[in-house]
């Protein structure tokens, strides 16, 4: 049985297109381990946004959102749930053999428009915007994002309980047993938006550490006409998985003239998670 350490949180707001920044800010959710020898462990998790990838150093996620789905498919509560400034945290016990789901999602929306020759820019929870934008407004522009944060736990051995598909947003769920992930070996997940296959999406996978390497080494995969890809592990560690729909436009060659900004969508969605591929 391979040893502690954390299993799974799966896209995000961080590699949104496929490839990115080195110096993009990075959402995501961390558990302290991913896969416990014993029923009954405790793992604390931690939710920030970050320059460097599992580093704090701009701000805490909060919690509203927070899901925790156990093995046997009931969603229970966490404990400890703490927000502070670069991060929030909580524990979970794992008093079930199996995979938990835990998932911080949350849906937003953003708007631009014009008030008397001016231009506004809001954002803010999408059941305020209506009365937040004012009537005689114009011009405006709106989008709402609908954003999932996710990690798996295994407690002894994975189960598939947990993984059933929610059926809303953007989802990365594994096809490969958590507790089987090993460098040189390809892992396959399938994405789904609002339950059915996506394909034709570009999926980015880096590894943790980029703050000590000093370059991303991320792998850019598409899924197949099934919403599904595959990676191939190049080493032991922790890796962040992320996704979003619909692609965001290609930036246009250096010295190229600026390309006319591109419509926003009515619904954009963004999935992050991390796995930590274990060695043998």
């Amino acid at each position: 049985m391979k040893k502690n350490w954390f299993v799974a949180s799966l896209a995000g707001l961080a590699l949104l297109s496929g490839l990115s920044s080195a110096h993009a800010h990075r959402t995501w959710l961390l558990p302290s381990i991913g896969l416990a020898d014993d029923k009954g462990a405790w793992v604390t998790f931690d939710a920030a946004v970050s320059e460097d990838l599992f580093v704090l150093g701009a701000n805490a996620v909060k919690l509203d959102g927070l899901l925790i789905t156990a093995p046997d498919g009931s969603q229970i509560a966490a404990a400890n749930p703490f927000t502070g400034k670069l991060r929030s945290t909580f524990d979970l016990q794992l008093n079930q053999e199996g995979t938990y789901r835990v998932s911080i999602v949350n849906e937003s929306a953003m708007a631009s428009y014009k008030l008397g020759g001016e231009a506004k820019r809001w954002r803010g929870p999408v059941a305020d915007m209506a009365k937040q934008i004012p009537a005689d407004a114009t011009d405006v522009r709106s989008t709402v994002t609908q954003s999932r944060l996710e990690t798996f736990v295994v407690a002894v051995q994975a189960n598939d309980t947990a993984l059933k598909p929610t059926g809303k947003g953007l989802e990365v769920l594994p096809l490969s047993k958590l507790d089987g992930l090993a460098p040189g070996a390809a892992a396959r997940f399938r994405v789904l938006l609002d339950g059915k296959p996506l394909p034709d999406l570009t999926v980015g996978v880096v590894p943790g550490g980029v703050r000590h390497r000093g370059v991303l080494r991320e792998q850019a995969v598409k899924t197949d006409a099934q919403g599904e890809f595959s990676v191939k592990w190049l080493d032991a560690g922790m890796h962040a998985i992320s996704a979003s729909y619909p692609p965001r436009a290609a930036q246009p060659p250096a010295g190229a003239a600026p390309a006319a900004p591109p419509a926003q969508p009515a619904v954009r969605y963004t999935y992050m998670g991390t796995v930590e591929v274990l060695p043998e």
